[in-house]
């Protein structure tokens, strides 16, 4: 080996080894983009079809079917939260960090909900994918929260709508 490439595969930052930083960086944020890009789409479908059926229901005073497709919805957004949980752990498997499936995704759902009850099994060298599988999660559960509160908005002006309030924003 030359001397240039012991610098490169030796060189650290702050004692942190560098080569493996970059790798579970590019790594890290390419699962990143990868599932909020998913979360985003599908949230987003979910809200926007949301806002079509409940304003449609509104219009027509079928207010049960506002409270059905409120919940309907949460159930949809519970299900994109645990494919997002599926697409971490199949692209661990797949960079061959990891072999065992269900550990490997006990510890993906322990790190995307920022729970830790799983120990960090990841092989040395990959320690820091845990923080782009964590930040996906807040990302990922900052976003349903903001959709999930304009939804409540119009579950509310249905049931006071339905319960005779002169005013649909009323509390």
């Amino acid at each position: 080996m030359s001397i240039a490439t012991d610098l490169i595969t030796q060189s650290t930052l702050g004692g942190i080894p560098l080569l493996p930083l970059l790798r579970d960086t590019l790594y890290g944020i390419l699962g990143l983009i990868l599932v909020l890009l998913f979360h985003g789409s599908s949230i987003n479908f979910i809200m926007l079809r949301f806002e079509r059926l409940t304003n449609g229901n509104l219009k027509l005073k079928q207010y049960n079917r506002v409270f059905f497709h409120f919940y309907a919805s949460f159930f949809f957004i519970a299900l994109i939260h645990i494919i997002e949980i599926i697409i971490w752990t199949l692209y661990v498997v797949a960079l061959g960090i990891m072999s065992d499936g269900i550990q490997t995704l006990l510890f993906v759902g322990s790190c995307y909900t920022t729970v830790g009850f799983v120990e960090d099994i990841l092989p040395a060298g990959w320690k820091s994918l845990a923080f782009f599988i964590s930040f996906s999660g807040l990302f990922s559960v900052a976003w349903t929260t903001s959709t999930m509160i304009s939804m409540t908005n119009s579950y509310k002006s249905a049931w006071n709508l339905k319960h005779h309030q002169k005013d649909p924003s009323a509390s």
